[in-house]
């Protein structure tokens, strides 16, 4: 060819196969992710055939880098992480320990010196957010509470990867490596001087994006906004999440993974945060696959046949050790089976962060590049079973409760929270309601019941809420109001009406069964948010069926008659 085309032909073939092979990991169920790193495979230089640049394939993989964070950064919610930080910060930091540990002492066996077992171990403990979020998507429990204490989990383990990669660099010469380019590591420089540099420059960087970027990005995206141009906006959100990670870099000497998290942390203040992570999907998509594809390209397949004995133990941590660690603290914390099953299934596959980790800990000399290659290979298992994994949680549930009477004394033991306080005069509760989920719809309806005198319990899921909830004296009892012992505790047998206030149309019929069977003659309430969901119910549940559109639809036309003085 004339001139040089390795850019267009490594994107071109790498996308290409990508999406080939995506597709067909589709097919047969699995996560596209899985194709996406078998299409590396194919064209890195440890295949036969064509060979992509590999340093072109590894800029494009840190731009892709720097746009997941923007999206994990666009999709970081603070409310969401406080709402079941008492489990997933806790749990989070105990799991990633236990991983870590399992890590370094197996790699340790095997020869290898503390830091690199410590990367190792890390890559191992933390899950990838992205095989996580559709997993749950596609289930539908993304939502659900099992689904938010799964997504905050992550979240923690997240900032807890973005605080590593920060502090790694001027720590490597300590653990026996050589520090990443641009770290503030010279010769004769302590590394208790090296760190407080690192920390202050970091703490520089975040305290500007705090006070300046939380002012600027808000205003910055409604002035784009206003011009009306689609195309502006979309590039005015990927110009300045690049922006932001090269200036980082460059000033502050941090990583471009926090630079572009942060500057879609800041994006989120911006009442066009969703459309921000809206417009620019498509693009962060694409180069997500390249990233994908190029950590692909970094496997060496020999070690499926070289190493299997160590890629078995790999597997085992991620999928039986994390899972089992993760499960155990669940339970230790008092939530159901259901809820530990469904955390522990979630992080028993990695991800993003731990290629990103491998990848840092290879250029530091601190990982072998075989360790990579276990990384790598453990990714692609782990992930290719997660699927299979889900879907043995409700089987798995029904076969432990079924022949396990430790399980089952599990479930009924003690909990404060599963019944209602000895402060609440069970005698008084006659003709109350029972309300279902305390979430945005819930909690108007509570308010009103509460101007009106009208006494009610709450049943919700969440822990957290339930002890705010008996600290303002409003009486609640903690768990899914599927088990009839949740309604049991509620006094269903002597209430005078159920208010279903939770989107749950799968097991609103078993609440309705608990409820009638305890009381024949309870009135019962359910929301629904589309018509087919609405006659279904209307179909199988005796009793009103509210749909959200509906609603919306009559107050605003009974708003419009009151204004044009229609009687």
């Amino acid at each position: 060819m004339p001139h040089d085309v390795s850019l267009i032909s490594t994107i071109a073939v790498g996308l290409g196969l990508a999406m080939v092979l995506g597709y067909l990991a589709a097919q047969v169920k699995l996560p596209p992710l899985v194709g996406y790193l078998l299409a590396g495979i194919v064209i890195g230089p440890s295949t036969p055939g064509f060979v992509a640049d590999v340093a072109l394939a590894g800029q494009l993989a840190e731009i892709g880098v720097m746009l997941l964070m923007l999206g994990v950064g666009l999709h970081f919610s603070v409310s969401d992480l406080l709402a079941v930080k008492r489990i997933a910060i806790p749990g989070a930091l105990l799991q990633i320990t236990v991983a870590t540990l399992l890590g370094v002492g197996v790699s340790s066996y095997w020869g290898w010196n503390l830091g690199a077992g410590l990367v190792f171990g890390l890559a191992l403990s933390v899950a990838s957010t992205v095989v996580l979020l559709r997993a749950l998507e596609a289930r539908g429990v993304l939502e659900s509470v099992n689904g938010r204490i799964a997504v905050g989990w992550l979240v923690v383990e997240d900032l807890v990867m973005v605080l590593v990669l920060v502090l790694l660099p001027p720590i490597a010469g300590l653990l026996g490596g050589d520090p990443a380019p641009g770290v503030l590591a010279e010769p004769g420089r302590g590394i208790g001087v090296t760190l407080g540099l690192t920390l202050a420059k970091v703490s520089a960087f975040m305290a500007l994006m705090l006070v300046v970027g939380r002012w600027a990005f808000p205003k910055i995206l409604w002035l784009v906004a206003r011009t009306g141009s689609r195309e502006l906006f979309t590039l005015c959100v990927i110009a300045a999440a690049l922006g932001v990670a090269y200036a980082s870099a460059k000033l502050f000497d941090v990583s471009f993974a926090l630079g572009a998290f942060f500057a879609g942390m800041m994006m989120r203040e911006s009442e066009f945060s969703h459309r921000a992570a809206e417009e620019s999907l498509p693009l962060r998509d694409a180069f997500s696959v390249l990233f994908f594809v190029s950590v692909g390209m970094l496997f060496n397949p020999a070690v499926l046949l070289n190493e299997p004995v160590k890629l078995l133990v790999v597997v085992l941590i991620i999928m039986v050790g994390k899972t089992l660690a993760a499960f155990a603290l669940v339970l230790a914390f008092r939530y159901p089976l259901n809820t530990a099953l469904t955390v522990g299934v979630s992080l028993a596959q990695i991800g993003e962060f731990s290629f990103i980790l491998a990848g840092l800990g290879v250029q530091m000399k601190l990982l072998p590049e075989a360790g990579q290659s276990l990384i790598l290979a453990g990714a692609l298992v782990s992930i290719a079973l997660n699927s299979a994994l889900f879907a043995a949680i409700d089987p798995a549930l029904r076969w432990i409760r079924d022949h396990s009477s430790f399980a089952r004394r599990l479930e009924a033991r003690d909990d404060p929270l599963a019944e209602l306080p000895m402060s609440v005069d069970a005698s008084l509760l006659h003709g109350q309601v029972v309300l279902v989920g305390y979430g945005r719809v819930g909690r108007r309806i509570a308010r009103t019941l509460t101007e009106h005198r009208i006494p009610f319990v709450v049943a919700d899921e969440h822990r957290e809420l339930v002890e705010q909830l008996r600290e303002r004296g409003i009486p609640a009892v903690a768990g899914d109001a599927a088990d009839p012992a949740v309604l049991i505790q509620a006094h269903v047998a002597r209430a005078g009406m159920l208010v279903i206030a939770v989107p749950d149309v799968f097991n609103v019929r078993k609440m309705v069964e608990t409820a009638r069977l305890l009381n024949p003659n309870i009135e019962v309430i359910v929301r629904s948010h589309n018509e087919s969901e609405a006659d279904l119910l209307a179909r199988d549940i005796v009793g009103k069926v509210f749909v959200g559109e509906h609603e919306l639809a009559r107050g605003m036309s009974d708003h419009v008659l009151g204004r044009m003085a229609v009687p």
